[in-house]
């Protein structure tokens, strides 16, 4: 168990001598956020203090005198109002590293208790190019299975694919009106984005025409305000209350009928539909392959049609949703943020929509999984259907005890301060994001590094251009938007991949250096467990030694808090900070050039900082390199 974790289990024992009645789940013991202070505290006490009202400083005394830390704490401090700050014995510090060295735990202890969680992340749409707008869903979210995973939790990763809607219609439309013009079928998922954009494209215009011929005067109007055709068409329908049937255009009727046949099971359009979905699942599995990620699941919504219905009828029978205007809905009366948000669950037209998948799909995972925790990793732009969801399956089934989380990310700017895209305009392809990643890196590498050998270079470079785009993804606070950075992104200093992964690299040479002088090797893995037990006394004397063992030992509190905050930016920041440390112990301490016991120690502070920084890079789902 850590340092922290039996000061925070003795701390409970004397609050509850003290205090028989407390409640001690937020009794906690946390790093202290400036080190002058201690190094763990913990301000549970003023809470209790005050709901009971008492004197804080008071309370705190009585506790104190009924802990006991001596083997632990050179000191414990009464602070301000009532904080209590514990102060590390070198001993003990000394005592976790010796047993870490000896590979019974690397600072962080897994869940006593392990839950079940389901996160839901990526979603991409069937036949459209994965853009520059996934990857933050993407890697945010295996981000956490990871972390969950490391904590000994069990995880569910289900990638909710977008195969099924209005947007089959169309692409049914183009696919058969492409494979009569080329004589062949599309044969990849470029082709069918084209096919897509050509038939929007065209009932676009010929809506406008449709409706220009009514409304000239509103079409001129919007023309001279050089908006595109889709705003044009979005705009024309919204102020006109035009969403009739005659409004639509002769290719969108065409597209609302093929999607009927398809929806009613015709074979020719279902057979098609079928390689549509074939099609982009290999651009999928390309993507993830070279992200290095992996789902349990992959459930299109295709797969919960056969439940929508039921769902609608049991939402209507149990007075949770109720008739608007020929279509069904539920109000929230009750809840003043969603008060004026009605959700849709049925179009007047009998069409379902994403919330009727969403609360199908829940009711399954509840079904399969029965998961303590379900997570959803989108962009903050679906926060209202997200708390509608939620209100919904709540009202739902009162009686379940899963919790609901929607995790949600902003957006991806260019340097422009716009959202990022090409200099043409267009969106950013996911691929063409990874190409230029491991280009930009090799170059750098190579200037960087120029006796690598030739041969070497593209391994480098794949690890450190994916590796960087991942970590400028998870390094800013997720709820805000961020400015992209190719120069930033690869940076050799600074709190970029590029840094932890050359501060890795420099820890491994030490080991081969090691291995050339004579020197013992201490491996990740497969050292000889007689080794360990020879070479596990850690000396701490040096102050920079003491800072760099103080900050290894933190690595646990802060997966606890990525898993509990669903934040992995504290986790960047975290081996951010132990890289620096490790710097600047390294330039103190000398390693190779210490004899004896020191050197075996210091050698165990390196071995140690390799093997988090590796830990800590493995979860944010970036690889390593023994050298760069």
């Amino acid at each position: 168990m850590p340092p922290h974790k039996q000061i925070e289990q003795r701390l409970q024992q004397a609050v509850s001598a003290a205090l028989p009645d407390a409640d001690l789940t937020n009794v906690l013991v946390r790093p202290c956020p400036d080190p002058k202070f201690g190094d763990y505290q913990s301000n549970a006490l003023m809470g209790l203090a005050k709901s009971r009202k008492l004197n804080p400083r008071q309370l705190a005394a009585d506790v104190l005198s009924k802990l006991d830390v001596s083997d632990l704490c050179e000191k414990v401090d009464i602070a301000g109002a009532g904080f209590l700050n514990f102060h590390l014995k070198t001993s003990a510090l000394s005592q976790v590293l010796a047993e870490a060295a000896k590979g019974e735990h690397l600072f962080y202890s897994k869940a006593t208790q392990p839950r079940t969680y389901v996160v839901d992340f990526s979603s991409p749409n069937v036949a459209k190019p994965m853009h520059v707008g996934h990857i933050r869903s993407t890697i945010l979210g295996d981000t956490l299975a990871r972390v969950l995973r490391l904590l000994g939790h069990r995880v569910v990763t289900d990638n909710h694919i977008g195969d099924w809607g209005t947007q089959f219609g169309m692409l049914l439309v183009g696919w058969k009106k492409h494979e009569t013009r080329a004589g062949s079928e599309p044969g990849d998922v470029e082709t069918l984005a084209q096919i897509y954009k050509g038939i929007e494209s065209a009932i676009q215009k010929e809506t406008i025409g449709e409706l220009g011929k009514r409304y000239p005067k509103k079409l001129e109007e919007l023309g001279k305000e050089g908006l595109p055709e889709s705003e044009i068409v979005k705009k024309m329908l919204n102020d006109l209350g035009a969403n009739k049937p005659n409004d639509l255009s002769p290719t969108d009727v065409e597209s609302r009928d093929e999607l009927v046949k398809l929806q009613a099971g015709d074979p020719g359009n279902f057979a098609i539909w079928q390689k549509m979905r074939a099609l982009s699942q290999v651009q999928f599995d390309t993507l993830y392959q070279r992200l290095g990620i992996k789902f349990d699941e992959t459930l299109g919504e295709s797969f919960y049609n056969p439940r929508l219905q039921q769902i609608v009828d049991d939402l209507r029978s149990k007075g949770i949703a109720r008739e608007s205007e020929g279509a069904m809905a539920v109000f929230f009366d009750d809840i003043p943020q969603l008060k004026d948000s009605p959700a849709l669950i049925q179009k007047s037209d009998g069409a379902f929509n994403y919330t009727t998948t969403d609360l199908a799909t829940l009711q399954h995972r509840l079904e399969t999984w029965k998961p303590d925790e379900v997570i959803y990793v989108t962009d903050g732009r679906q926060q209202l259907h997200f708390q509608q969801l939620f209100a919904i399956f709540r009202r739902w089934h009162p009686e379940s005890k899963t919790k609901l989380d929607h995790v949600w990310f902003g957006s991806i700017l260019g340097e422009d301060g716009k959202p990022f895209k090409t200099r043409s305009g267009e969106t950013v392809k996911l691929a063409d994001l990874l190409d230029e990643a491991e280009e930009r890196a090799a170059r750098v590498v190579a200037e960087k590094n120029p006796d690598l050998p030739h041969s070497k270079i593209p391994e480098i470079a794949r690890v450190v251009g994916i590796g960087a785009v991942k970590y400028a993804d998870l390094l800013p606070n997720r709820q805000g938007d961020y400015v992209f950075s190719w120069d930033k992104l690869l940076a050799l200093n600074g709190n970029t991949a590029a840094y932890l992964l050359y501060a890795y690299a420099r820890i491994r040479s030490i080991f081969r250096k090691a291995a050339e002088d004579g020197g013992q090797r201490t491996e990740d893995r497969g050292q000889k467990s007689e080794d360990r037990e020879q070479r596990t006394e850690v000396m701490l004397v040096v102050p920079e030694e003491i800072r760099l063992a103080k900050q290894l030992l933190n690595f646990g509190v802060v997966l606890e808090a990525v898993a509990e905050d669903f934040r992995p930016n504290f986790l960047c920041n975290y081996l951010y900070e132990l890289a620096g440390h490790f710097t600047a112990f390294y330039e103190k301490c000398p390693v190779l050039k210490s004899e004896g016991q020191t050197r075996a120690s210091r050698l165990i502070l390196c071995d140690l900082t390799g093997r988090v920084l590796k830990q800590g890079l493995d979860v944010l789902g970036i690889e390593t390199l023994e050298q760069m």
